[in-house]
């Protein structure tokens, strides 16, 4: 085989090999996200978590130093999900609709339901606190940006103190979804979450 020909097949073969690296990494944090949101941050055990993902515990650190690194990358694959469910009502939609949309699907029984799919904050909120410094920094942009988005929606549609009424909804939505999962009552449930619903957007005239 030609020299040339031998450099592309090494290049072939280290592009195969990183991609199938990534593709293991992203399983994990996929398996990862899944295990936090459900049972929180404690509920990432390295070796249960690397079995789901059908690798063994050895391979682990070839993706991530330590289980704190794997924590900060999990949150921010979290909230990659988080950006893309927000973005998808509030980008696509006129503001007042859009959000609409994103409170009416965030304190929705089908989210309460399923904390494998939804967003992070509610599972883990209470836990912020006790992140390793990289870990809650990463928490707290995640928190930040999806304030921001609805604090923008509230600005085009020139509400008054936007800011400071994202903060509230946010704050609202998240303490109202947290309760409603902690409750047994299903019927007790969905009521609080309606509840919250027509209140909120009542109160931001949607």
């Amino acid at each position: 085989m030609a020299a040339n020909g031998k450099v592309a097949l090494r290049r072939r073969r280290m592009e195969q090999a990183l991609t199938h690296k990534q593709r293991t990494r992203a399983r994990i944090l996929d398996e990862a996200a899944k295990a936090m949101r459900t049972l929180g941050i404690n509920g990432i055990g390295v070796a249960a978590l690397m079995k789901r993902a059908g690798l063994t515990q050895g391979g682990f650190y070839a993706h991530f130093a330590s289980r704190d690194d794997l924590v900060a990358h999990t949150i921010d694959r979290m909230f990659e999900d988080s950006k893309a469910m927000v973005s998808r009502h509030l980008d696509d939609q006129p503001p007042a609709e859009g959000l609409a949309t994103l409170i009416d699907a965030y304190l929705s029984d089908r989210a309460r339901l399923a904390p494998e799919r939804t967003c992070p904050i509610p599972s883990i909120a209470s836990e912020a606190p006790r992140l390793p410094g990289p870990a809650r920094a990463r928490f707290n942009q995640g928190v930040e940006r999806f304030e921001k988005a609805i604090a923008d929606c509230l600005a085009a549609l020139e509400r008054d103190a936007a800011e400071a009424t994202a903060a509230s909804v946010l704050a609202e939505m998240i303490g109202t979804m947290t309760l409603a999962r902690s409750i047994d009552d299903d019927g007790k449930a969905s009521a609080i979450l309606k509840a919250s619903r027509e209140r909120l957007k009542e109160r931001l005239g949607l």
